[in-house]
């Protein structure tokens, strides 16, 4: 059983359209950091990570006890 037309896949019919110009990094490369600001950073880290958050300045309470 042969048909007339044929099998034919329509979606390559048309040619896939070009990828978008940004998906690809062409171009100048991120500048390594200098000693200076690598040893800023770590302190900045430092100082960051032995510092406390503030607490919420939110009351705790709830309105039924607060009345």
């Amino acid at each position: 059983m042969s048909s007339t037309q044929p099998d034919v896949d329509h979606t390559l019919a048309y040619p896939e359209p070009p990828a978008s110009p940004l998906w690809h990094r062409h171009g100048a490369k991120a500048r390594p950091l200098t000693n200076a600001q690598r040893q800023r950073n770590r302190e900045l880290l430092v100082l960051a990570q032995r510092t406390t958050r503030p607490r919420s300045p939110h009351s705790t309470k709830t309105l039924a006890e607060a009345s």
